[in-house]
């Protein structure tokens, strides 16, 4: 009886996003936070000064601005690192598992694989033909055992960068229209709002959700805390005038 030929790899017409690098999670939500954050603390400023008067209005955005950039670019190059300063610790104690423990550790490879439905002789002859190369063997118990791959760890750098460009851009949309001479706030509320939804439906083209409800979303919680931060400034100007 003939076996059936498997497909041809090259066949698969399809790509996946990348889900676990170093860049994604850093720029979506710096974006959102850069947003949220400056527009909140601009219109903040907005209710506690008399109208008009824009000095304060610019200088407290591009502080935000600058501020939040640097803080966001720290933290994340800190976590980031420290995550990946972890798993390689985790991947030295499997090498070291893998070679004072060698037949432990194929046991311990082909019970992975027969816990995900192989037969139990096809699981041990993969794990033994795995462990013929030690470091192909850390590389395989470091991604079925902690889930990390060994060649692609985040970089620090990239989600530093990634983190400060995209909240300098977004802190900088509700600045913009004071930097041109634009005194009414209107105008910087309203390419606010729109940039909300705008980023709320962008982030869901990434997951299941509809891009009207991410919009929507966005929208009413990044204006609700600028709507709440304009009050408190608005009553804070009050008792100091």
């Amino acid at each position: 009886m003939s076996e059936t030929a498997l497909p041809d790899p090259d066949e698969i017409n399809h790509e996946h996003p990348d889900v676990t690098g170093g860049w994604l999670r850093p720029a979506v939500f710096g974006a959102m936070d850069g947003l949220v954050s400056n527009f909140a603390l601009i219109m903040g400023v907005v209710g506690g000064t008399s109208a008009g008067d824009t000095e304060p209005v610019v200088l407290a955005g591009l502080a935000g601005l600058a501020a939040g950039a640097f803080s966001m670019a720290a933290g994340e190059y800190t976590s980031v690192a420290s995550q990946s300063e972890f798993a390689l610790a985790q991947i030295e104690i499997e090498r070291d598992e893998i070679r004072d423990n060698k037949g432990a550790e194929m046991a311990e490879l082909a019970a992975m694989y027969v816990d995900k439905g192989v037969d139990e002789d096809v699981a041990r002859e993969m794990a033994a033909q795995i462990h013929e190369d030690p470091e192909k063997a850390v590389r395989v118990h470091a991604r079925e055992e902690f889930g990390v791959d060994v060649d692609d760890l985040a970089s620090p750098m990239l989600a530093a960068v990634s983190s400060f460009m995209a909240f300098a851009v977004g802190a900088l949309i509700p600045l913009m229209p004071y930097l041109l001479g634009v005194q009414s706030p209107w105008l910087a509320i309203g390419i606010s709002l729109t940039a909300l939804f705008g980023c709320g439906a962008v982030v869901t083209r990434l997951t299941s959700r509809s891009w009207w409800f991410g919009g929507v979303r966005q929208l009413l919680l990044g204006g609700a805390a600028a709507g709440l931060t304009y009050l408190v400034g608005e009553a804070v100007g009050r008792s100091l005038s």
